[in-house]
């Protein structure tokens, strides 16, 4: 709390002159209205401190003000966290104690007054001024007593001075130096700043937008957007959450729009420290949002000290209407629910024809659906191709969109050497695209690069650690490292024991090690942990029966039922026919993948599933025909 005569508070990068109403961050005056101001003073003066909001009535609106008090407090407090870059959601500065008042909760230090207009500069406080009639002369040693004055007055305001700005240079030094630290960078989820439920996705897909620019920056590792959504209305502290994605920075602000405008703020935080280091608020018209997203991620690479291309070329005028559809569609698409996000994505592209990222958006989506098996791959992978060219003839520089190419390249035509060249061209554009490393991983497993596919791996999980816990016992798998594979799910069961998909690769990491027991128990957790019980009671009757072979019978069984009435990737019936060792429907339905082309069958050669049947001509046949490299 503050003391007499002190008259300057300082927290964060903000100064706040009592005297004078002026608001500084880094030494740069902040505009800032004299109701903001009056709050500000308030809420400081009992720093830590409930302020009720009749406090503030009573210091703000005398009573004989004719005003709705409740709206003009709510806005004049908005305003003051639009100065702060504060929101109410997270907030760093001001606190909100609902249907009470606010509080003060950022560590405050103040200074007293250096000089007041009552003091000569350089008196010490309280002295009086020694009057010198004019045209007296004093003598001896202080004869030239009035020229010294004046000197000392010059020489006193300049220390003043130069005491002022070395402070100030120190501070902006001392931010500088905790922004060059920052190497890694995670985007927290941007807080939804019009209060409207319904915006949500537009605040989530501007989050996406803002980590796509920055992440173009390559002396920068930016964390994907599936990890950091983690963290969405989550209140927990920032080196906390710094810790756990393993990063020197965060970025967090808010977003909304109002009409035809878009207004956002953004603040750079030292992790280590809880410090801020920048803050910046940017209004623009919405058909300049890759402008604004533009300059975000060129401030941010000169706080941090890495030079950046990114302005090299101008941005796009991105139509709003085209705008918003797109964010729908990733918003939807981010959620697992490809078929409602392919509309969105065509509304984009029809609505502005030459929009690169919505013809990226509109072939994920296609993708997406044949990879999950919602259709059948021939059905939608040649509109997924199709979209995904066009976006690259749009935009070149689109990482996302050559990543979609490889992909059709590997899983629709199975040309691994065309797959190798767009991913790789893919992860050079955007080193910081964690879904390009993982399918370049892809494409060098197929390529028996096999320590340079792991190492892929490992950087989509650094660069998106939450995306696919099972992404690294995967990838072992594929290379045969069946020991390493078992100890990596355990680690991470270790520390997500209730993660389905986690239980279940280490279930398949034990089949193929030949452990069938403990095979059995962890895909019964799995089962267990999905939700499905009746499942699970039917698996561990089936256990109990014939064990693991009757339990992967009974799945054979189930999926030949389900095909009857949707599409089921022959390929699926395939593995399950060769975990209980029939190898005539292994062979056959190897067949049927090649002839309906499922996507995965390009891993024939990496699936050790497929082990025992390897020497059979019919095996041998299908991966000649599809024109793979020899194991």
């Amino acid at each position: 709390m503050k003391t007499p005569n002190q008259r300057t508070a300082s927290f964060g990068p903000y100064t706040l002159d009592l005297r004078s109403g002026e608001l500084r961050k880094f030494g740069t005056k902040v505009k800032m209205g004299e109701q903001a101001f009056q709050i500000l003073r308030v809420l400081l003066e009992a720093s830590g401190e409930l302020v009720t909001r009749e406090e503030l009535r009573s210091k703000l609106w005398p009573d004989d003000t004719f005003v709705d008090f409740d709206h003009g407090l709510n806005s004049a407090v908005q305003r003051l966290r639009d100065c702060l870059t504060d929101s109410a959601e997270k907030p760093r500065w001001i606190e909100t104690v609902p249907r009470r008042g606010y509080r003060f909760v950022g560590q405050v230090e103040w200074t007293e007054e250096s000089r007041s207009q009552d003091t000569v500069p350089g008196m010490a406080p309280g002295a009086e001024p020694v009057e010198v009639a004019a045209g007296s002369e004093t003598h001896g040693t202080g004869g030239n007593w009035g020229r010294r004055s004046a000197l000392a007055v010059v020489v006193a305001s300049a220390l003043i001075l130069v005491g002022f700005l070395t402070v100030h240079e120190i501070r902006k030094a001392q931010a500088t130096k905790r922004a060059h630290l920052i190497r890694s960078l995670a985007v927290l989820p941007l807080d939804n700043f019009s209060g409207d439920s319904s915006q949500e996705y537009f605040a989530d897909g501007m989050t996406d937008e803002v980590i796509t620019m920055l992440a173009k920056n390559p002396a920068l590792r930016v964390i994907s957007r599936t990890s950091v959504m983690q963290y969405k209305g989550v209140h927990r502290p920032l080196p906390e959450i710094a810790k756990e994605l393993g990063v020197d920075g965060i970025l967090e602000g808010s977003v909304g729009r109002s009409g035809s405008r878009v207004h956002m703020t953004a603040q750079l935080i030292h992790a280590a420290t809880d410090t801020h280091v920048w803050a910046e608020t940017f209004d623009r018209d919405l058909s300049d949002v890759g402008t604004l997203q533009n300059e975000l991620a060129e401030a941010i690479a000169r706080q941090v000290g890495t030079a950046t291309s990114i302005a090299e070329r101008a941005e796009k005028k991105i139509n709003p209407e085209a705008h918003d559809a797109y964010l729908l569609g990733r918003y939807y698409w981010f959620a697992g629910e490809y078929a409602k996000s392919r509309p969105f994505f065509q509304k984009a592209v029809d609505i502005q024809p030459d929009y690169a990222a919505g013809w990226s958006g509109l072939s994920d989506a296609y993708c997406a659906n044949a990879a999950s098996g919602e259709y059948a791959p021939d059905a939608v992978m040649p509109l997924c191709e199709a979209a995904a060219k066009r976006a690259v003839e749009l935009d070149d520089s689109l990482s996302e969109a050559h990543t979609s190419v490889a992909a059709n390249y590997l899983f629709h035509h199975w040309d691994v050497m065309a797959a190798e060249r767009e991913s790789a061209k893919a992860v050079a554009l955007n080193p910081n695209n964690s879904q390009a490393h993982e399918l370049r991983s892809n494409v060098l497993v197929v390529l028996h690069r096999y320590d340079e596919s792991i190492q892929e791996t490992a950087k989509a999980m650094e660069l998106d650690p939450f995306a696919d816990p099972a992404g690294m016992v995967a990838a072992l798998l594929s290379v045969r490292r069946f020991d390493e594979a078992i100890k990596e799910a355990r680690i991470r069961i270790a520390a997500q024991p209730n993660l389905s998909i986690l239980h279940g690769s280490l279930a398949d990491a034990y089949l193929l090690k030949g452990m069938e027991e403990e095979s059995e128990v962890e895909f019964e957790r799995a089962v267990e942990l999905d939700g499905e019980k009746e499942r699970s009671a039917e698996l561990r009757r089936a256990f109990r029966a014939g064990g693991m072979r009757a339990a992967l019978a009974m799945r054979a069984e189930s999926l030949k039922r389900a095909a009857a009435h949707r599409y089921v990737s022959p390929l699926d019936l395939a593995v399950v026919s060769a975990r209980i060792r029939n190898k005539e429907d292994t062979l056959r339905y190897l067949e049927e993948s090649y002839q309906k082309h499922a996507p995965f069958l390009i891993f024939i050669q990496q699936d050790a599933t497929f082990d025992f049947v390897r020497n059979e001509p019919r095996y041998r046949a299908i991966v000649q025909k599809m024109g793979l490299p020899p194991a």
